[in-house]
């Protein structure tokens, strides 16, 4: 009689070798999913603490568009010197200098009454700014911490070719760094922290939490695949 094939060892062979194959299919699953859940909490994290102030203000009038930037980071802080400049371009993306726009620049206190006079008119002078040469630009002290309106209007020099236009930008300032120490009124009326710039306890909390949450959901997939 021939020995008959051992069903049991094969058989427990092949059931080992499944179950390591499975064992490491779930350990590179989970640490796919773990990189990738990683990836979303740095995502998050990111985002959440981006300052909504960074963006450059954009507006547009017939046939120009006026780009607002603040230095540093636009972020004016009060009685602190800002550099503000308006990169104006015409339709197609032609840059428009100071030198072809007869342009003026009020700044305003919100909330104002019409027919108000401003409460600053700084003077524009051609300043170069990322990629644009001679854009209007100004130094603007903001004197109180609140909101402002920078107004800037604009016609055509002899020869230029664009319609004439009014770009009214909406902003912020922050507490200087002279008034840390102190409560003031802003422009508004509103009593408000001197120091401003300090991010809020949601902007904090919210990338913590976030990651938390992330971390308790890995653990729980990780105890219930095992």
């Amino acid at each position: 009689m021939f020995p008959q094939p051992n069903h049991g060892k094969s058989s427990l062979f092949s059931t080992s070798q499944k179950q390591r194959h499975y064992l490491f299919k779930g350990i590179f699953w989970h640490q796919g999913r773990i990189k990738y859940l990683l990836f979303l909490s740095c995502l998050v994290i990111s985002i959440t603490n981006l300052s909504p102030a960074s963006a450059h203000k954009v507006e547009v009038a017939g046939d120009v568009g006026g780009t607002l930037h603040i230095e540093p980071n636009d972020n004016p802080r009060a009685g602190e010197p800002s550099q503000a400049w308006f990169a104006l371009t015409r339709r197609g993306g032609r840059v428009i200098p100071l030198s072809q726009c007869n342009c003026q620049l009020a700044v305003y206190a919100q909330p104002y009454a019409a027919g108000e006079p401003p409460l600053l008119e700084p003077q524009l002078e051609p300043v170069a700014a990322e990629r644009y040469q001679g854009i209007p630009g100004a130094e603007v002290v903001f004197p109180k911490p609140g909101i402002y309106q920078l107004q800037l209007n604009g016609k055509p020099v002899s020869g230029a070719r664009f319609k004439p236009f009014e770009f009214k930008f909406e902003v912020t300032v922050a507490g200087g760094s002279t008034q840390n120490a102190q409560n003031l009124r802003n422009v508004n009326g509103d009593l408000v922290e001197g120091e401003s710039q300090n991010l809020p306890i949601w902007a904090i909390a919210l990338p913590i939490l976030g990651f938390i949450g992330i971390l308790v959901v890995v653990l729980r997939s990780m105890r219930e695949s095992g």
